[in-house]
């Protein structure tokens, strides 16, 4: 097995917003990003499906401590569904089950039907899902064509917006908890219709606080490794905490920072009294996220180690 040298690997701390093409999985795209970076460490906030494209967080060094904060963000997605067809896996790689003719479906029809999606519901996973059972990943047991039964998880859609329809394509717009399968989604959409539905295409344009319009193709990043060295490739990196905006920022003296370092809880002035917080030494030096205890002091969770 080739090992890398760790002389030749840097270490880089921040987020790349990657566009992910289609066709690869999120750890191919994961190691290319890593490989291009020489970074030391990295790792990724909730895979996209190989078929998918769109916003894959790539978490770089030190970022990799909260990249478990993104995997829980709500995420939002374009979809092109193709009404009228059932596959295997929910998507266009599986295989076809069912044809049905998909000539009544009206707008109106498939608005009243994605209605009944909002909010709070239960969805069962798919097969062809990274979900394990027993220890096993369901879509290694899907391959040797075994189903389990699985249970269903509560998850939340906040909106459903119907793009457009030019049958047998519709095109809908997604915003969802974390753990929404949109594949599921879009067969029980098709399944209550009549018709059956699958995913023609997939592109996921939010993660948390990051959108679409700040992310970088593959192509892009080899071309300004060229152009202008590994220099251009750490300026496209976003701050550490730049995915945990939605929390408040904690400020410590020296001396709080000193002990919180030493894994102790300190008290802080003026800080919130419940949930988690970004802690900073002084205005700026992010340090890593902290919890607020009952006692109201300050707890360090996960800490960055930047020498």
């Amino acid at each position: 097995m080739a090992r890398h040298h760790k002389k030749n690997q840097r270490r880089v701390n921040g987020i790349l917003l990657l566009d992910k093409p289609a066709g690869l999985t999120s750890n191919a795209a994961l190691q290319k990003v890593k490989q291009l970076y020489r970074a030391r460490k990295a790792g990724h906030t909730g895979s996209l499906d190989p078929l998918a494209s769109g916003l894959l967080p790539v978490c770089l060094g030190e970022a990799t401590k909260v990249s478990a904060f993104l995997l829980d963000a709500d995420k939002h997605y374009w979809v092109s569904c193709k009404l009228g067809e059932r596959t295997s896996t929910a998507d266009a790689e599986g295989e076809l089950i069912e044809s049905r003719p998909v000539a009544g479906v009206t707008e109106q029809q498939l608005r009243k039907v994605m209605d009944g999606y909002l909010g709070d519901i239960e969805q069962i996973p798919p097969m062809y899902s990274a979900v394990k059972h027993q220890g096993q990943r369901l879509y290694k047991l899907a391959r040797q064509g075994i189903e389990v039964e699985r249970a269903a998880r509560q998850i939340t859609i906040h909106e459903l917006n119907l793009l457009g329809l030019v049958p047998p394509l519709a095109e809908i717009d997604v915003r969802c908890s974390k753990g929404t399968y949109v594949r599921t989604l879009v067969e029980d959409i098709g399944a209550e219709l009549g018709c059956g539905a699958h995913v023609a295409d997939l592109r996921r344009l939010g993660v948390g606080p990051y959108d679409a319009s700040s992310m970088v193709s593959l192509e892009t990043l080899e071309r300004l490794l060229v152009q202008g060295g590994e220099a251009a490739l750490d300026e496209l990196l976003l701050p550490m905490e730049s995915g945990l905006s939605q929390w408040p920022g904690v400020s410590l003296t020296g001396d709080a920072a000193f002990y919180l370092r030493q894994g102790q809880p300190v008290l802080v002035p003026h800080a919130p009294t419940a949930g988690w917080v970004r802690l900073y030494e002084g205005e700026t030096r992010f340090l890593g996220v902290g919890e607020i205890l009952d006692d109201g002091r300050v707890a360090p969770r996960r800490l960055l180690n930047l020498g």
